[in-house]
């Protein structure tokens, strides 16, 4: 963008007016778009002070930037890719239209740059994430011979332990077998004593029963 275009369009910032219907403000159905006044006595048509400028000649836009967007270039609207055959890439810049949906408008926006085109109103696509593919239903038939292939290995699984319990179970039966003759051989002792004491009990006997006999 050259100097004096840049001129230009400060003038038309400068000189520009945004013109308002009469009433705008005052109703909520009415709109900022511009309507002529068209009253006997309305103060804008009558140009009073602080109601509203209205269009006259003199607040037109220089010729060389006339309808020029503020960036310096002629817009152009898109809705296709054959609208963007011939533009010329120095002077004219790409606006997308709004009924192009976002698929197509990817694909547009891409052939712009690529071409060197400038798009005014270029849009950061957002890439939905992939969701997961769902699971397809599974007959009976099928569930059950799942559930049979689950089952199988862990059965042959199971002598493992059974043959660890096994080799376990060895060291309780030989200290049992140590233990055994130890209490046999106590019980030895208690036999003897209870054989010598027995005597005894008995000669006690016959003696009181002699000493009684005597006294009677």
């Amino acid at each position: 963008m050259t100097t004096e275009v840049k001129r230009l369009i400060r003038v038309r910032t400068d000189k520009g007016a945004r013109f308002k219907r009469d009433g705008y403000g005052k109703k909520r159905q009415l709109s900022d778009s511009w309507r002529k006044p068209r009253g006997q006595h309305n103060k804008q048509r009558e140009q009073k002070k602080a109601k509203g400028a209205l269009p006259k000649p003199g607040f037109g836009s220089p010729v060389a930037v006339r309808g020029m967007h503020p960036s310096g270039f002629f817009e152009v609207l898109v809705t296709s890719l054959k609208d963007l055959e011939g533009l010329d890439p120095k002077t004219q810049a790409v606006r997308l239209g709004a009924t192009v949906g976002t698929r197509k408008r990817t694909i547009i926006q891409e052939q712009a740059v690529s071409a060197g085109l400038k798009v005014l109103n270029a849009r950061v696509v957002r890439t939905t994430r992939a969701k997961p593919a769902k699971a397809k239903p599974v007959k009976k038939d099928e569930r059950d011979e799942e559930k049979a292939e689950k089952k199988a290995p862990a059965k042959k699984a199971a002598p493992a332990k059974k043959t660890v319990k096994k080799a376990a179970a060895k060291p309780k039966t030989e200290k049992a077998e140590k233990k055994a003759p130890a209490k046999k051989a106590a019980a030895k002792p208690k036999t003897e004593k209870a054989e010598k004491k027995a005597p005894a009990k008995k000669a006690a006997a016959k003696t009181t029963r002699s000493g009684v006999k005597k006294n009677e």
